[in-house]
């Protein structure tokens, strides 16, 4: 088993620094369904396959044409694609359903309620709405995607989507030096900077010196921390002046104080709920526990409990500390307070959620580690999308984003009503505009009259160049290898995101324009 193991671990080895051992065992334990294998399909799941998703079953009834053979050399192409795709992996378990979505959904529309994802490529639009529907109802994630020409799309439709680990950039350290908890104020009683020598004076690590001079400066400013400027300058001089000096009155090189020095911003930084968090708490999810509710909501009113009582208006102590200069001994100890708190806090949390699932009649399982939630409780994220339903909808289309985006005539929204067009065209004419050369441009004055209806039955007083007309006309719903790879990478990542509950994925419709190697996120 150790040799196993071992070999997983150098397998994945860059990924399991980005998503730790968790996320792996849970992108090994989803089964992702993806509806037609072409290049963007495929490029897809090769994204997936190549990180270890345990399982995946391509549905395609498509049989491999001219256009497909510079990926596959068989008859069938769902079948193609799983054998190919299977021998990138051998952790991976494929399957292949030769029909087309929509007689699936005809038959058995269940089918699709087992997957952790279904992402659907290419798909018309009547298609999109019929599946949408079936997998909104079961809460299942869905994910439309279509390279078309130069222009490269996706939608997330997903009814609710908690993420735990979020990973943000730049995120504040959670130190607590305005709100000293017990174990800390008794620690930092420990060190006597003014009797100490030469050694553990530069070996003290810088979190107990900026403690230790905030605790002189709020006895001598009535209690209050340094918040402007001048202020924190004055801080940084009080610090400063502590440094030893030599026989010649000159500072010593003491690089844990000039540490100190440049961390007072963020030592000083006040602890508080962001209001992310707080939007939570006032969540109905989050106030409303019943039966049905997630281990997430469960978790969060457990936070939300804890910080009314034993926290004292603060969230659970994190239980991390930066790298610092230090003595090894020094640094354990300092760090051992913090990650003893953090463990404290989360044992209360956990009582928390004890009560509740005892409330609602259900047994704590193993799936809430109050641990892992209270440390990134700062960072827990819902993202949140409408359905397909509403934003096709002529009642609830979002025309004042729309709108607002069309003030820039070349914005990516173009691109967006340009696909909506492209479909409207499929549907009347049962294939895509420009796709036989010789109709080129008698399908131009056919997509322009397709656009017009959209707009029109939007009430949408926006125009669009003919520019666009004429190009979409001439990309013939070709799928060029580069926009299908950018895609496929793009589509992959966001699977990711939702099958691990880690890192935010976009919200609602993401727009690639290979022609300007720019994007844009729209709210649809």
């Amino acid at each position: 088993m150790a040799a196993t193991r071992t070999s997983k671990e150098q397998k994945y080895d860059r990924q399991l620094r980005l998503w730790g051992d968790h996320g792996q065992e849970t992108l090994e334990n989803a089964h992702v369904c993806l509806i037609n294998a072409t290049a963007t399909g495929t490029e897809i799941l090769k994204n997936l396959v190549l990180p270890g998703i345990g399982a995946f079953t391509v549905v395609d009834g498509h049989t491999v044409t001219g256009e497909d053979y510079l990926y596959f050399l068989l008859q069938n192409r769902a079948q193609a694609a799983t054998e190919l795709l299977q021998e990138l992996n051998s952790d991976v378990s494929g399957n292949f359903v030769e029909e087309s979505p929509d007689k699936l959904l005809d038959n058995d529309p269940e089918f699709f309620h087992r997957f952790s994802i279904v992402i659907g490529v290419h798909l018309p639009e009547s298609t999109c709405l019929r599946l949408g529907s079936v997998l909104w109802s079961a809460s299942v994630p869905f994910l439309v995607c279509k390279t078309y020409g130069l222009i490269g799309y996706m939608r997330l439709v997903v009814r609710e989507h908690t993420v735990i680990e979020s990973h943000p950039d730049n995120a504040l350290e959670d130190l607590r030096l305005d709100k000293p908890f017990g174990e800390f104020k008794n620690h930092i009683q420990s060190y006597d900077l003014d009797n100490m020598d030469k050694k553990d004076h530069s070996h003290t690590p810088w979190i107990i010196i900026v403690a230790k001079y905030l605790e002189k400066w709020l006895s001598e400013h009535n209690g209050q921390a340094p918040k402007n400027y001048k202020e924190k300058e004055a801080f940084r001089q009080f610090i400063r002046e502590g440094i030893l000096k030599n026989e010649n009155g000159v500072p010593e090189d003491e690089e844990n104080f000039e540490e100190a020095i440049k961390n007072v911003n963020t030592a000083l930084n006040p602890t508080k709920i962001p209001s992310t968090v707080e939007d939570l708490f006032n969540s109905e999810q989050c106030n409303n526990i019943t039966s049905q509710s997630t281990a997430f909501w469960v978790m969060l009113r457990a936070i939300k409990e804890f910080v009314h009582n034993e926290g004292n208006g603060s969230l659970p102590l994190r239980g991390t500390i930066p790298d610092m200069i230090a003595d090894s001994q020094k640094f354990v100890n300092l760090q051992n307070v913090y990650r003893t708190k953090a463990m404290q806090d989360a044992k209360a949390v956990l009582k928390h959620v004890e009560c509740l699932l005892k409330s609602v009649g259900k047994v704590c399982g193993k799936s809430v580690s109050s641990l892992n939630v209270c440390k990134n409780a700062s960072f827990l994220r819902v993202v949140r999308c409408r359905s397909l339903a509403e934003e096709y909808s002529v009642d609830s289309v979002n025309k004042d984003e729309i709108t607002s985006c069309m003030d820039s005539p070349d914005s990516e929204m173009v691109f967006y009503l340009m696909l909506r067009a492209v479909d409207r065209f499929f549907q009347q004419h049962s294939r895509y505009p420009g796709i036989y050369n010789y109709q080129v441009e008698e399908d131009i004055s056919k997509l322009k009259l397709c656009v017009n209806s959209l707009l029109q039955e939007y009430s949408l007083n926006i125009n669009i160049k003919d520019d666009y007309i004429h190009e979409f006309c001439r990309y013939g719903a070709a799928e060029p290898h580069t926009v299908a790879a950018f895609l496929g990478g793009s589509a992959a990542q966001e699977a990711i995101k939702i099958i691990s509950h880690q890192f935010v994925p976009f919200s609602n419709t993401f727009i690639y324009n290979a022609m300007s190697q720019t994007s844009a996120t729209l709210n649809l």
